[in-house]
C-alpha cells in the first residue's frame, strides 16, 4: 500500500539528495527556463514507512505544473498515486489545467501519463539540445535506454 503525504521540512534533505542524483542538481529545464525545485511544494510517497517517490509542483494562476516526478519502485502505482494527489491539490486550488514536460526518451513515463488521462499538447523539437547548450550543460546526452535526449513533450489534463 502506498501512502501519500505533503512534502514536509523533514523531507527536504532527502528530496535534495534524490533530485541531485536524478538531475545533477535541484534545477530542471523546461520550456527554455531553469526551474529550482528546492522550494516547491510537493508530495512524498511511502511504502512501509520508506520514502519511495517524490512529486514537486507549482500552481500559477489557474494552472498546475508537475515540475518533477520520481518513483523509486517502478510498476507499483507510485507515480499514479502521486499524480492523483497533485490532481486533488490542483482542483482544490481552482486550477483548470494540470500539465508537465518530459523528454522524448522517457517512454515509460509517457505511457503512465497517457494511461492516467493526459494528452500530448505540444512537441518542442530540439528543446533539450538547446537547453543543454545554453542553460544546463550537465543534461545527459542519452537516457537510460540509450535514446538520445533531444526533444520536449508537454502533456496536459484539463480539469473540470
Amino acid at each position: 500500500m502506498t501512502e501519500i503525504r505533503a512534502l514536509g521540512e523533514e523531507d527536504r534533505a532527502w528530496a535534495l539528495e534524490l533530485q541531485t542524483a536524478s538531475w545533477r542538481g535541484p534545477v530542471v529545464v523546461r520550456r527554455g527556463e531553469l526551474v529550482d525545485l528546492s522550494g516547491l511544494p510537493g508530495f512524498v510517497a511511502l511504502q512501509d514507512g520508506e520514502r519511495v517517490g517524490l512529486l514537486s509542483y507549482a500552481v500559477r494562476r489557474d494552472e498546475c505544473e508537475v515540475v518533477s516526478l520520481q518513483s523509486l519502485r517502478e510498476g507499483q502505482g507510485i507515480g499514479r498515486a502521486l499524480l492523483d494527489a497533485v490532481r486533488a491539490a490542483a482542483l482544490e486550488a481552482g486550477c483548470r489545467r494540470l500539465w508537465l514536460v518530459t523528454t522524448n526518451d522517457n517512454m515509460r513515463a509517457l505511457a503512465v501519463y497517457q494511461r492516467w488521462g493526459m494528452d500530448i499538447a505540444a512537441f518542442r523539437r530540439d528543446a533539450i539540445t538547446e537547453a543543454r547548450r545554453s542553460l544546463k550543460p550537465s543534461i545527459s546526452e542519452r537516457g537510460a535506454s540509450g535514446i538520445p535526449i533531444r526533444h520536449e513533450l508537454e502533456l496536459e489534463l484539463l480539469l473540470d
